[in-house]
């Protein structure tokens, strides 16, 4: 038994992923429209999910109750902009990467110079700066243009190989790149170290505030590439379009197993628990709950996670440093 509450501890993405199985089994019992094709529609969903969830959960690793709160405004400028770049067109795609990924950076370096530079707590920068992307977002609907997509972006974003979704194999690998970052590397071996007590890594030589900034800079251009990729799915740019990630993105974070405390990550727990945010809202649609309620449960189970992993860090860590 305690064998087995140690590799629960260090596979926290285990409950996220059991679930799923149970959800999905309660869900086909209780409806025949749950088919494996339907499945392959829940996986291609939660797959635009996971690439803002990630880039939440490095953010979130570092500790200190940060949080990226412009990762909505990031997804639906990023949304106007590679739809006007392109304009239907594969030639533009280069440029209109570039583009993305530069303006995923300099929102990242926005971030990052007020949290670290300026010492203003991420959740009122991130928010701040969300707003200002907001107005640009806005600005950049009055110009829109184009609503025709680039067939390669539309080849990622809606087609299937043998019947799984391309973008959900766009999204496994990109967890398993993020994976290896966190336990593989040098890097995410120093941002563990930052998020458990940042006055401690600061003490051993850690250069803090670059790998806090590192963070914010990934979780913008990972939102950035997910606008792009939307706009494809949905044939369009709108100013909703990234609405729904402010919650999701940090639902599938703790949901997956990540301390919202800092210090401890899962990209494979960051992966399941979209699934599972997703799986959750596909089934309260089924039973025909209205949109309100759906909002609502969802918040509720949010919260509730995030009470119980605040609880949890905190028995686990009493004598650490913030």
């Amino acid at each position: 038994m305690n064998r087995f509450a140690r590799w629960t501890e260090t596979n926290r993405w285990i409950w996220s992923a059991l679930g799923v199985a149970l959800l999905w089994l309660v869900l086909a019992a209780a409806t025949a429209r749950l088919t494996l094709e339907s499945l392959s529609g829940v996986a291609q969903s939660a797959s635009f999910l996971v690439l803002p969830a990630l880039g939440q959960m490095f953010v979130v690793t570092t500790g200190r109750g940060n949080i990226d709160l412009a990762i909505p405004s990031t997804i639906t400028l990023a949304a106007f902009l590679s739809m006007n770049i392109l304009g239907g067109s594969d030639a533009m795609l280069p440029v209109c990467l570039a583009a993305i990924v530069a303006a995923g950076l300099g929102i990242g370096a926005v971030n990052a110079v007020l949290v670290v530079r300026l010492r203003i707590p991420a959740m009122i920068a991130t928010l701040g700066v969300g707003y200002v992307l907001a107005t640009a977002a806005l600005l950049a609907n009055r110009h829109f243009t184009s609503y025709v997509v680039a067939p390669a972006l539309a080849f990622i974003a809606n087609r299937r190989v043998l019947g799984v979704p391309v973008m959900a194999i766009a999204a496994v690998a990109a967890v398993l790149a993020a994976g290896f970052v966190l336990r593989r590397t040098v890097y995410g071996r120093l941002l563990s170290a930052v998020g458990q007590s940042l006055r401690a890594a600061e003490l051993s030589g850690v250069r803090s505030g670059r790998i806090i900034a590192s963070t914010f800079l990934t979780s913008g251009v990972l939102a950035a590439l997910d606008g792009m990729v939307l706009a494809a799915h949905a044939g369009g740019a709108f100013l909703e379009v990234g609405s729904p990630y402010l919650l999701q993105s940090v639902g599938a974070v703790v949901l997956g197993g990540t301390l919202i405390s800092g210090g401890n990550a899962t990209a494979l727990g960051t992966l399941t628990g979209a699934f599972l945010l997703v799986l959750l809202v596909t089934a309260m649609q089924v039973i025909g709950l209205p949109i309100g309620v759906q909002e609502i449960l969802e918040g509720v189970v949010i919260v509730l996670v995030l009470a119980l992993s605040g609880r949890m860090s905190g028995t686990r860590r009493p004598g650490t440093a913030r």
